[in-house]
Formats: structure tokens, C-alpha cells, sequence
């Protein structure tokens, strides 16, 4: 058996911000059908960095959501067939909920959606059930869209109270099935960030909404992180918002999935699940 890696280097994709101070759009569900068919239609450019990507086996303790903007927890779910939303919904969720307050202290968990993402080499990823690993750092939410789904998934006569109080926004990450060697996630120590710089709004493009992301620029100061070999018995927490802003907590954790060239052929692809949590306190 091969040792556990220190660190492997990789391709990571970041954000390029259009000129002239455009704001950067991307449609979601459609795609171009020009030479590079398969790609979202959207307004900037993308580019390829080499990165130093450090493996945090044996350090897991030295980050949390607070000081890196990410933690991992050995956790075995009791459900893990994931075959349909409606049974995710039923049998997943709750236990999530149960263990997103345990790790965080939460008053109150409200999930409100869940992507399953399966690696397959060659599908174009143009609707729900053909997600594959994102291949481009970014921060879920912004802000804006992080207020905005308060307001979206909470009563009207609950939300003004709620936003008075710290809510985040926290991601939570399991492989299916068998370990994520194959296209693992990347998670950059928030610390390394300058939010102010690296993190640009992108709007997003649904056939019945818009929603907000950060595109996240490249910066060689920024200090890249993975956990090799992440098994379906862990999950990753990723926070993706936080209404403390006073410089004392991680506010956010770009990340993405991307090609390690150490992967063994043979590798089974990828497949993961993530839950998006809206996270409050009293």
C-alpha cells in the first residue's frame, strides 16, 4: 500500500473578472453548443494556476469552521443508498440537522436543498441529476443571496427576527459509497484570503431565478488544503457564510473539486452528496 501523501500539486481553476467592471453572469442549465460544447454559457474567463495543495490527514483538529472556514468529522450516516430526493429528504436530512447542531451549537438547522455529484468523464452537466464535481474555485453564497435565502426559505414573520441574530450558511459534504480519492475537494484556509480581492460576486442564471456566488480569483498567497481519501463514514463542513464579519471568525471557504494527478487508474470515480444548510443562533 502506497503512504498517505503529504501534499499533491494540481491544475486549480480560478475566476477571471470581465473588463471594465462587468458584473459576471452564468446560466446554469444551458450550455454552449459551439467547438467547446459542454461548458456554461457565461461572460468571463476562467484560468489554470498550478497549486500546492496540502493534505491535512493526521492534522485534522488543527482547522474548524471558525479559524479555517472548514472542518471534517467522523460521523457514519444511517442513510446511504441515496437513490431519490424524496428519500434523501426523508431519511438524510434529519439526522443531518441533528449532527450540523451537534458540530456547531445551533438553535436551529433549516436545509434547503442537496446536490448529488457523480464524476463521469465526457456528460455534460445541464440539469439537477447530472451534477459532476465542480472544477473552479468559488464560494457558494454571497452576502446578498445569503440574506436573500432567509428571506426564500424562512416564513415572512420569522425572517426580520432570525437576521438579527448570527445565521450561517454551511455545506455539508459525504462521498457516496466509496472513498472520494477521485476528483477530491480542495478547501482553502480562510485565513490565506483576502475577501475583499479574491472573492468577486458571479450572478447565477436559472431558467426561474438568479442567485449569487463569488468567483475566487487567484492569489499565491492563498493556502490550499485536502483531505486524502475522504470515506462515506466523514463529512466535511464548509461554511459558506457568516453574518460575523468583525474579523474574529472565517467568514467563508472558497473550494473546489479537482483533478489529482497521483490518482491511480482504476480509480472509482467520485460521487458525493451535499446538503446546503441555513444555520442559526439565539
Amino acid at each position: 500500500m502506497s503512504p498517505v501523501p503529504t501534499s499533491t500539486t494540481a491544475q486549480l481553476t480560478f475566476f477571471v473578472q470581465p473588463p471594465d467592471g462587468v458584473r459576471a453572469f452564468q446560466h446554469i442549465n444551458f450550455v454552449n453548443s459551439g467547438p467547446s460544447g459542454g461548458d456554461r454559457i457565461r461572460n468571463f474567463e476562467r484560468e489554470q494556476k498550478e497549486v500546492i495543495i496540502e493534505n491535512l490527514r493526521g492534522q485534522e483538529d488543527f482547522v474548524s469552521l471558525d479559524k479555517t472556514g472548514f472542518q471534517i468529522v467522523h460521523h457514519p450516516a444511517k442513510h446511504t443508498s441515496f437513490t431519490g430526493d424524496a428519500e434523501i429528504e426523508r431519511e438524510y436530512y434529519p439526522e443531518s440537522i441533528e449532527l450540523i447542531k451537534k458540530v456547531t451549537g445551533a438553535s436551529r438547522v433549516v436545509l434547503f436543498d442537496h446536490t448529488i455529484r457523480r464524476h463521469r468523464p465526457g456528460q455534460i452537466d445541464d440539469a439537477p441529476d447530472r451534477r459532476q464535481p465542480v472544477a473552479q474555485a468559488h464560494v457558494d453564497q454571497t452576502t446578498a443571496s445569503s440574506i436573500a435565502r432567509v428571506h426564500r426559505h424562512l416564513p415572512a414573520d420569522e425572517a426580520p427576527e432570525l437576521l438579527k441574530h448570527r445565521f450561517q450558511i454551511i455545506n455539508l459534504w459525504r462521498p457516496i459509497s466509496h472513498s472520494a480519492i477521485d476528483w477530491p475537494l480542495a478547501l482553502c484556509d480562510y485565513r490565506s484570503v483576502d475577501p475583499k480581492n479574491d472573492a468577486l460576486p458571479v450572478a447565477l442564471i436559472y431558467p426561474d431565478r438568479e442567485g449569487e456566488t463569488y468567483g475566487i480569483k487567484y492569489n499565491p498567497n492563498q493556502k490550499w488544503k485536502y483531505f486524502y481519501g475522504v470515506t462515506p463514514e466523514e463529512a466535511i463542513f464548509i461554511k459558506c457564510f457568516d453574518s460575523i464579519q468583525d474579523g474574529s471568525v472565517a467568514i467563508f471557504t472558497p473550494h473546489t473539486g479537482f483533478s489529482d494527478p497521483t490518482t491511480p487508474e482504476g480509480t472509482q470515480l467520485r460521487e458525493s452528496i451535499e446538503l446546503r444548510a441555513l444555520v442559526f443562533y439565539d
